[in-house]
């Protein structure tokens, strides 16, 4: 079965101030889509490969026949990382609470500390890439980065929340002002998104 481009939750001037209408509507209806595309044609002849949902697919990319694996880890990197990316945000966010709080007190000793690191990590991936904040293997939180659509998954390490770090994300509003980019997404975090994967332990 085909990957499809999923809708986004809201509509593209839903975020503004912080990202704008028209950023939203390039990013989601052409760049998300392109990935999507991209992917279904490069698995036409893998009907195993399109049976697997995208997560299972990310998870696997090294079983990936040679031949198409860069095209999947790139266009489905791309679908997995956007489709996540596009629930982490609403119009005027949600408070962060409970035990992913906690464990975020815990890590980080402050959130204010967690989002200087992670604006950090964002600002730290030369090019085009992710910011994660992740559930390590040891079931700790940690913030790590990625190059292109790579994602920690496949790593084998659970993702919480991500900030895509490509220019196509921010240039029109911001131009080369990523930082200003990262901390005004801040404002649009859907925490209840975050800390319902954080619970899907």
């Amino acid at each position: 079965m085909a990957f499809e481009l999923p809708p986004l939750p809201y509509a593209f001037n839903a975020l503004e101030p912080h990202i704008d209408a028209m950023t939203m509507e390039i990013h989601h209806d052409r760049h998300h889509k392109a990935y999507v595309d991209n992917l279904n044609n490069a698995l036409k002849e893998h009907t195993a490969l399109q049976a697997m949902t995208i997560e299972q697919l990310m998870m696997k990319i090294g079983e990936v026949p040679e031949s198409i694996r860069n095209a999947v880890r790139n266009n489905g990197g791309g679908h997995f990382n956007h489709s996540m990316f596009w629930t982490q945000m609403k119009a005027g966010g949600s408070a962060l609470s409970g035990p992913l709080k906690d464990a975020m007190m815990a890590t980080f000793g402050t959130v204010e500390a967690f989002r200087e690191q992670f604006v950090k990590a964002g600002l730290g991936r030369f090019g085009s890439g992710w910011a994660w904040l992740v559930v390590g293997k040891d079931a700790k939180l940690a913030i790590t980065s990625s190059p292109n659509q790579d994602n920690p998954v496949m790593d084998g390490i659970r993702p919480l929340l991500g900030v895509d770090v490509w220019e196509h994300a921010y240039y029109l509003k911001y131009q080369n002002k990523r930082q200003a980019y990262i901390e005004a997404w801040f404002n649009l975090v859907n925490w209840d998104d975050v800390e319902a994967r954080y619970a899907a332990k």
